[in-house]
């Protein structure tokens, strides 16, 4: 016999279904009891078409997943947990989607008012729990099945879209027995997307000598273009999505100590978020040196050392570049200075290469076969990886030593990278790299590059569950066993040998190759340059790859 449908189900089908028709297509849940009209709802709408839905069991993996698929996307992402700790296992992913302003909209399902307060089991204060990070909260009354509520629900649906496009934003929804009923009969949607109108200024600046530009995490095209009209030499970091162009100066770090180029510097004008050098808050923050920024919209401002001297919505360039001498050469001279450090000079020699005698044959053979054999370095590794990489595919970075040595060292290219800088956390960078390949929908590969902490950090993310897609991707490990980065910070040269491996180096032993089977991976170990190239080339599923690397 049909049980009788619930005011929960008929809540939860409605926002659900108000969601839809504000535009919102990807939905990732965790199962759970209190959630379960929510959940069902999904299913409901998946199977007519309506939604893209994931399903993860571990909500801090969910959480990132989400944060992937809204990068990618670019529009409000829903993810639906249960009553309380699951709701609290988000909050990494929510911090790191506040400091990055990534559109996601959290459904935490909760007890009703009469079950709050009063030691009921999984029931915790879950309004507000996300404290700053989220940009609204929602505390929503369990439905009773009163007239109008369908379309109370299709509203906060609306208004949740329209809050999560500067940041996340949380619906906290109370539901009482019976949690759900009935399957809801399939309706047809109509998607008519929140329009987002714009209030961001447009700031002219003019033209000045000695201007660089600084492209922070996510600062986008516009920086490069920036950089061209202003007829400065182009900061990038590797994630800003402007690493590329005739003005990018790779090596601008170590040309910051020569004469005639960090000291000649007398304008910055930053765009997206730097976090990847101690070089720009220190430029910013000395003395004569005029600062702009470029806000990202629901992002904190950056400001080292309160130092910034003008914030702007957007800008503009007033005026046409000079064609003179010294305007060329400024710009000039970062270039060309660059691309001479970054010069490698281990290839075979190209005389040798194309000789005929012998001898010199048999000495380029050599040389081939010795670079093939050669161990493996970051910078290869980054080299490799970069240099395999399209624009079809993506790039994610996880937070290790690995996305720094590709910010020192990788030539411009226009492709889509992503590392979540927001809070450079190592959490949920693969489940951040899943995400992101389930939006991408197999249009091309999807690669995850990062050290073995970052790894196993985020482990569970290798589950997928029943009926889950995986998508085209690589996971590149890097595996120098341990946090290697502290070798390079001041704490190496202090701390006492066996505290510094035990408490911060944290060494692992964990069988990646085992890891990978356990998880239905495919595994590749790759210890020489020969094999890298062959590892990287693109395949089907998921696929880890480890790269031992020397400490």
């Amino acid at each position: 016999m049909m049980t009788p449908r619930s005011a929960s189900s008929e809540f939860a089908f409605a926002l659900l279904a108000g969601f839809v028709g504000a535009g919102v297509r990807d939905v990732v849940l965790s199962p759970g009891s209190r959630s379960q009209a929510l959940a069902l709802a999904a299913a409901a709408l998946e199977k007519q078409g309506s939604i893209r839905l994931r399903v993860r069991i571990d909500e801090r993996v969910g959480g990132f997943v989400a944060l992937g698929l809204a990068v990618e996307t670019r529009s409000p992402v829903l993810i639906i947990t249960t009553s309380g700790t699951a709701v609290a296992n988000l909050h990494p992913a929510l911090l790191e989607a506040h400091h990055s302003g990534v559109p996601l909209v959290v459904l935490s399902s909760d007890r009703p008012e009469e079950l709050r307060g009063i030691g009921s089991n999984q029931t915790t204060d879950q309004p507000g729990i996300f404290g700053t990070a989220v940009r609204k909260v929602w505390d929503v009354a369990a439905p009773t099945g009163e007239p109008g509520e369908s379309e109370s629900a299709a509203a906060i649906a609306r208004e949740a879209v329209l809050a999560a496009q500067a940041g996340p934003v949380q619906v906290n929804l109370a539901f009482r027995e019976p949690l759900s009923s009935s399957v809801i009969e399939p309706v047809e949607i109509t998607p008519a997307p929140v329009e987002v109108v714009s209030t961001r200024s447009i700031t002219a600046i003019p033209i000045a000598k000695n201007t660089v530009v600084v492209a922070g995490h996510g600062a986008g095209e516009q920086a490069e273009e920036a950089a061209r009209l202003l007829g400065a030499p182009l900061f990038a970091e590797v994630s800003s999505g402007a690493h590329f162009g005739p003005n990018l100066s790779v090596a601008w770090r170590e040309l910051m100590t020569e004469a005639g180029f960090g000291d000649a510097i007398e304008r910055v004008v930053v765009f997206g978020h730097p976090t990847l050098s101690r070089e720009v808050p220190a430029l910013i923050q000395r003395a004569g040196i005029e600062t702009i920024v470029v806000r990202t919209p629901g992002v904190e401002d950056f400001n080292p050392g309160h130092a910034v001297g003008q914030f702007v919505d957007s800008l503009t360039v007033e005026g046409d570049l000079p064609d003179d001498r010294p305007t060329r050469a400024w710009v000039g001279r970062w270039v060309a200075a660059s691309r001479v450090m970054l010069e490698t000079h281990d290839a075979p020699d190209i005389d040798i290469a194309t000789a005929d005698d012998p001898k010199s044959q048999a000495a380029f053979g050599r040389a081939v076969l010795a670079g093939l054999r050669a161990p493996i370095t970051r910078r290869t590794l980054v080299d490799a990886v970069w240099r395999m990489t399209w624009p079809h595919d993506r790039l994610v970075f996880g937070a290790s030593r690995l996305i720094r040595e590709a910010d020192r060292v990788v030539p411009g290219k226009k492709i889509r990278v992503h590392a979540n800088r927001g809070l450079a956390g190592i959490d949920g960078n693969i489940s951040t790299g899943i995400g992101i390949a389930l939006a991408l929908e197999g249009a091309g590969i999807t690669r995850v590059l990062l050290g073995d902490l970052a790894a196993l950090h985020d482990a569970g993310s290798l589950l997928f569950g029943a009926g889950e897609p995986r998508p085209r991707m690589q996971v590149i490990v890097g595996n120098d066993v341990g946090g290697t980065l502290f070798d390079s910070l001041e704490v190496a040269g202090t701390a006492a040998p066996d505290d510094f491996e035990r408490v911060l180096l944290t060494p692992q032993q964990v069988n990646l190759e085992q890891l990978a089977a356990a998880y239905g991976w495919a595994y590749k170990l790759v210890s020489n340059r020969g094999e890298l190239d062959e590892a990287l080339t693109p395949t089907e599923g998921t696929t880890l790859i480890e790269v031992p690397l020397p400490r």
